[in-house]
Formats: C-alpha cells, sequence, structure tokens
C-alpha cells in the first residue's frame, strides 16, 4: 500500500512539473515576475525580502519615494523583459540589467533603462538621460513617453552583445556592448571610474528605488533566449 502510495505521489509530481512545463511552453516562455499580492521574484539590494516602502496590490507593485533599490534573486543573461510602468510628477527611477554585486550601487556596473516623467523631472532635458534612454550613454527619439500618471509600455531585449530599448511599440535605442562606440561613450562618461561596468555577461535585474516620485509597475514578466 505504502509502495503504490509512493507511486501515485511521484507520479502525480511529474505530471504536475511536466504540465507547468507545457503551460510555459504555450505562453511562449514567458514567466511572471510579480504576483497579485507579493513580489517573491525580487529582494532589497541591502536586505532580504521586499523592503519597506514597496507595496503590492492587485498585481501592481508601488512606491511613493526613496525606498532600497529592488533586484531579482536570479541572474539573466539574455532574455526579454516587459512591463508597464506609471511615474509620479518629476519622478525619476529606472530598469538595470546584468548588474553585479562588485560595487556598493547596481549602477556602478549595470547598464540602465531610464523610466522618468520627462516633463518635469531634470534629466528629461537630455535625450541621454530622458525616459527610454540607455541612462547617460544612448538617448532616445522625443515625444515617445507619455506623461506622468499615464502607463507607459517597456521592452527590453538583451541578447550577446545586442541590446534594444522599446518604448510604447518604439524602438528608441539599440547598441551593442563591446563596440568601439559604446567604448567611446562610457570612457567619456561618468561610468569610466568603473572598470568592469556593463560587462558581465549575465547578472541582476534590478528597479531604482532611492530617486524621489511615486512609482508603479504591472504585467512584469521575462523570458529567457538562446
Amino acid at each position: 500500500m505504502r509502495k503504490t502510495a509512493c507511486a501515485l505521489l511521484v507520479f502525480s509530481l511529474a505530471a504536475a512539473a511536466g504540465l507547468a512545463a507545457e503551460h510555459r511552453a504555450a505562453a511562449g516562455g514567458w514567466r511572471a515576475l510579480l504576483e497579485d499580492h507579493g513580489a517573491p521574484a525580487w529582494r532589497g539590494w541591502k536586505e532580504q525580502g521586499l523592503p519597506a516602502g514597496w507595496h503590492v496590490d492587485g498585481g501592481v507593485l508601488h512606491k511613493d519615494g526613496p525606498v532600497d533599490d529592488l533586484v531579482t534573486n536570479e541572474k539573466f543573461g539574455n532574455f526579454e523583459l516587459e512591463l508597464e510602468w506609471k511615474i509620479g510628477k518629476a519622478g525619476n527611477s529606472g530598469i538595470f540589467y546584468r548588474g553585479t554585486r562588485e560595487y556598493d550601487h547596481i549602477y556602478w556596473s549595470a547598464p540602465e533603462y531610464q523610466l522618468l516623467d520627462d516633463a518635469n523631472a531634470e534629466d528629461g532635458k537630455s535625450p541621454l538621460t530622458a525616459a527610454g534612454s540607455d541612462y547617460a550613454l544612448y538617448g532616445v527619439p522625443p515625444g515617445v513617453e507619455k506623461p506622468f500618471d499615464h502607463w507607459n509600455r517597456t521592452r527590453l531585449v538583451v541578447r550577446g552583445n545586442h541590446v534594444e530599448h522599446w518604448l510604447n511599440g518604439t524602438k528608441v535605442v539599440e547598441y551593442d556592448f563591446g563596440s568601439e562606440d559604446w567604448k567611446k561613450r562610457v570612457a567619456a562618461s561618468k561610468f569610466a571610474k568603473y572598470p568592469n561596468y556593463g560587462l558581465a555577461v549575465s547578472g541582476l535585474i534590478g528597479i531604482q528605488g532611492d530617486h524621489p516620485g511615486a512609482l508603479a509597475i504591472r504585467r512584469i514578466r521575462i523570458r529567457e533566449l538562446h
């Protein structure tokens, strides 16, 4: 009787795992990085779990002011990331990718997809630091971002050395890690003092929290690319 029960349990677990794999395949390999009332895929840069000041309600991750940055528990190398974000007036945030813990702050190692209220934040005055830019390195065309308190759609594609930033269905940035153009831009930026900036082939995805303003994120999902 015990052997039969164990066999049934093993079969049930295998079937459940197979069904989950089928669901992921049917969804194109996409995986949600946020739950309706929790964010188990994330932790604070400085502490385990969701830091004070971050909240999840109805599938929306949000904050109202400066808080600890968030990073994924897993590392990602080649991936496609999608999310929707809404920022408060004069708000400033960003999505980091391929970040490491080599330095005290994630932005010293990781490129940043800028999230910003262009019309009211100081960084919005320059295409190099406006919404959708690869912060301080690659600028964006004007007029693609929606105003504060409106939802924007972001798509970020990182495969090998190639990177694409998409904003509201428009490709706004495209570059290649390690290219002569990229090296020249990094050397002329504030990131030149960090020798391994942007060089990790796999790393953490982060959400900037330590800047002013409200931020809300929903429908964030990822799929790994080969």
